[in-house]
């Protein structure tokens, strides 16, 4: 990481890749400390990769351990606001072999004594990512995962980095201690509730499998909850999902407490009092059910309820026992802009 670091590191790093490449990758992000919402500047980013081959090209210029990461490699220092900006080709896989195409990262933390990897960046249709690859992630930093769309000849992606997230060793003082739902930073979890309201009406579906390429909002719910609670929060679900459009889809999904049929005819009667057109009202037997796999999602079974806000289905914020008024509504409102 070290090896000819210069003394003076930018936010903004171009890779001797992004000149000439076929495919131009942009990457742009936010390093974020452990809570995962507030940005961490100074923090010194080193990247490494192949090029459009799959090798460690080097200019003949490096030697040793610097050769063999080969001259696509640099560093970036995020900036007072946390953030970064790459712009590099996409790398290949390496020739004959069934790793997916990956770009490396290490992170120094300012106060922290040692650098430390964070996951390799690979891409969400790469075929070498496989379903039991894709389970071995290690989710170090948060999900690695690139969702990048196209632009002439370029990908842009976007690409949050969450320190001491899953590093072992972490210091115990910089630790998120929120109770409900995987880490900001992690991506949402496939699971298949049923759906008794929306588009899916009768079936089940996954909810970031079949909507998570854009915004989400997921309001997990206990039947228990207050009724009056649990309408005014989906009368606002309403307005902003209509107001968002195709940007944003919210599933309610309730915790039926081994109560399937009343609840679905609970959630029936909702959709028609309230109108409901843009949400998803769904059930499952309760929050810690495997058959439907909503166990993932690691819901706080204390908790009256818990929003995961989610975008191209990496978890972006999570909040749990909020009552619905125009301060929660807010904050809500200003995570999916």
């Amino acid at each position: 990481m070290y090896i000819d670091m210069p003394d003076e590191i930018n936010a903004t790093d171009t890779s001797v890749g992004w000149t000439g490449a076929r495919t131009k990758l942009a990457l742009t992000g936010t390093v974020y400390k452990n809570d995962g919402r507030t940005p961490a500047p100074n923090v010194i980013v080193y990247y490494w990769q192949t090029d459009e081959r799959g090798f460690y090209s080097n200019n003949g210029e490096l030697q040793g351990d610097a050769a063999r990461h080969g001259s696509r490699r640099g560093w970036l220092k995020t900036g007072a606001d946390g953030s970064y900006a790459l712009y590099t080709n996409q790398p290949a896989p390496y020739p004959n072999r069934d790793i997916p195409a990956h770009i490396h990262l290490s992170v120094k933390e300012p106060g922290i004594a040692d650098e430390y990897y964070v996951d390799e960046l690979v891409f969400d249709d790469d075929p070498l990512l496989t379903t039991a690859r894709r389970k071995a992630l290690e989710n170090r930093g948060g999900s690695g995962v690139l969702r990048p769309r196209k632009e002439g000849n370029a990908l842009l992606a976007e690409h949050d980095i969450i320190l001491g997230l899953h590093i072992p060793n972490y210091p115990e003082s910089q630790t998120d201690k929120t109770n409900t739902g995987l880490s900001i930073g992690e991506e949402s979890p496939s699971f298949t509730p049923y759906h008794a309201w929306g588009a899916d009406r009768g079936s089940k579906a996954c909810p970031v499998c079949k909507y998570g390429r854009n915004y989400g909002i997921l309001y997990f719910v206990r039947k228990t909850e207050s009724p009056k609670y649990i309408k005014k929060w989906l009368t606002f679900l309403e307005k902003l999902s209509r107001e968002k459009g195709d940007q944003l889809k919210v599933y309610m999904v309730m915790d039926a407490g081994d109560e399937r049929e009343s609840t679905i005819r609970l959630l029936e009667g909702l959709g028609r009092e309230l109108d409901i057109r843009r949400l998803a009202l769904t059930v499952v037997p309760n929050f810690e059910d495997k058959v439907s796999e909503v166990h993932l999602n690691q819901i706080d079974l204390a908790a009256a309820n818990t929003f995961v806000v989610y975008n191209a289905r990496v978890i972006v914020d999570k909040y749990e026992n909020l009552e619905p008024g125009a301060a929660n509504f807010a904050k809500l409102t200003r995570k999916v802009r």
